[in-house]
């Protein structure tokens, strides 16, 4: 399946929910200095890096020459550059990244005579002096004749001529050593930071349907300080080594759990795979301009069936002074049958309800991680207003040398004109006090995990409801 650009503004939600893009085309400044660059490919991965595959057409002398690139990335990681130049062979290569700027051009200036041009704003007459340049730290300071001077705002510097070494393009320069002389295609291929993409959803939901519409975005951007001009592009979704990850990842502990709900799914999605990624091919070459922000449209799903639910997970002898809002939940699933029916890229989902006149209105938003298809999702988008609970460690008392028995009363109120159900969890039941054992409950639970204990509350409208439950637990 391949991605087309997406001119439309989307149906289901207002426009300013949809990030403003660049326009396609390179702006004036660029359009005056055509790219070097030929056939270019690029591969855009979800951690900032891409490959870029840059195919042009030169001509060689026979033996040793010096060839420059320019229109690289200036950010481009040198030391991944490969290129495949039929009969020659590479002897050295350089990158230039010591791009022209006013700063760079006058810190080259230091110790060299330039002209000063002075303009008397009274009268906008111009006076030219000689200046030789002692220093560019915060501002610059120059000798003209006797006087030391800082320039001001109404003089400009006129310099004789471009230093070496300063390039107005990133520009790669490689020394070839060629079997014969001619023209012939080589490209070059290198990784590059500063291009990136992630995934954007925009989620309508139907409470009383029960029914959830979704448009899935692609994100581009380009910080990399160059135009890719009509290049065919490639996103793919999933984390590639980049030989910056030790290897640590964070326990249990030290990360916030998700609502309960969420489960990988066991289908294989029919889009494009490589290796253990999945390919999102944009239909068409595109122009991914610096400093751009780009989207492209990639799921398009209406009628998924989806339920809104209100979940609390209450630490162990998490006890509280005032009622707490639940969450509010909300849960769909990506399966092919019933589903969104596609692989979902990491990304933020953002969902939205509408309001009595007919107007989406957000309502919460969550991060996904690269989620596969046939998933389960339960995705946080808010704190409810009307529906608290408030849990209270009722008795607390030592009844061995190692054990503890712990009462807990769990009260939940409800606001709504319509009756609603909590899953309420009690967590920490496996963290530090093992061999926890449920000795009684007011209303029977489950055992969703050895961490936790669930219990789902039905709270009648505007009422309450509450539980209790004594835990024996060692230490």
């Amino acid at each position: 399946m391949r991605l087309g650009v997406s001119t439309a503004v989307l149906a289901l939600v207002a426009a300013p929910a949809i990030a403003q893009t660049a326009p396609d085309a390179p702006g004036p400044a660029a359009a005056s200095s055509p790219s070097a660059q030929g056939d270019v490919s690029v591969t855009i991965y979800a951690n900032d890096l891409a490959l870029v595959q840059d195919t042009r057409r030169i001509t060689l002398p026979r033996g040793t020459s010096r060839q420059e690139f320019p229109d690289v990335s200036a950010r481009i990681r040198p030391e991944t550059v490969t290129l495949a130049a039929p009969g020659a062979a590479i002897v050295e290569q350089n990158f230039d990244y010591d791009l022209l700027s006013p700063g760079k051009l006058m810190d080259k200036a230091v110790g060299q005579t330039v002209t000063v041009v002075r303009t008397n704003p009274a009268t906008g007459a111009e006076t030219r002096e000689s200046a030789r340049v002692l220093a560019n730290n915060g501002g610059t300071i120059v000798q003209i004749g006797n006087r030391i001077e800082v320039l001001g705002e109404n003089a400009h510097v006129v310099f004789p001529s471009l230093p070496a070494g300063l390039r107005a393009r990133p520009t790669l320069s490689i020394t070839l050593d060629a079997e014969a002389a001619g023209a012939r295609p080589v490209t070059l291929s290198y990784l590059s930071r500063g291009l990136g993409w992630k995934a954007d959803y925009v989620a309508l939901f139907d409470e009383r349907a029960g029914k959830l519409d979704v448009q899935g975005w692609v994100t581009l951007s380009n910080t990399s300080g160059t135009t890719f001009t009509n290049a065919r592009t490639l996103l793919v979704a999933g984390t590639v080594g980049d030989g910056q990850d030790d290897g640590y990842r964070p326990n249990r502990f030290g990360v916030p759990r998700p609502p309960r709900g969420s489960q990988p799914g066991t289908e294989t999605s029919g889009r494009e795979q490589l290796g253990d990624f999945y390919v999102y091919p944009l239909s068409g070459r595109t122009t991914i301009a610096s400093a751009q922000t780009k989207q492209v449209s990639f799921l398009n799903a209406a009628g998924v069936p989806a339920a809104k639910v209100y979940f609390y997970r209450n630490p162990w002898l998490g006890k509280r002074d005032e009622a707490a809002s639940v969450d509010t939940v909300l849960k769909f699933s990506s399966s092919k049958n019933g589903g969104l029916g596609d692989a979902l890229p990491a990304g933020t989902v953002r969902v939205y309800m509408r309001d009595v006149r007919g107007s989406p209105q957000f309502i919460g938003e969550s991060a996904i991680p690269h989620t596969p298809m046939g998933s389960a999702l339960a995705l946080k988008t808010g704190e409810a207003f009307d529906v608290k609970i408030l849990p209270v460690v009722e008795k607390r008392e030592k009844v061995g040398d190692t054990r503890w028995r712990t009462t807990m009363r769990y009260t939940v109120t409800n606001a709504r004109a319509e009756g609603v159900t909590v899953e309420l969890a009690q967590a920490g039941l496996d963290s530090w006090w093992h061999d926890t054992r449920i000795v009684d409950e007011s209303q029977k639970s489950e055992r969703a995990d050895a961490d936790e204990a669930v219990w789902h509350v039905a709270v009648p409208a505007n009422g309450s409801a509450s539980l209790t439950a004594t835990f024996d637990t060692r230490y």
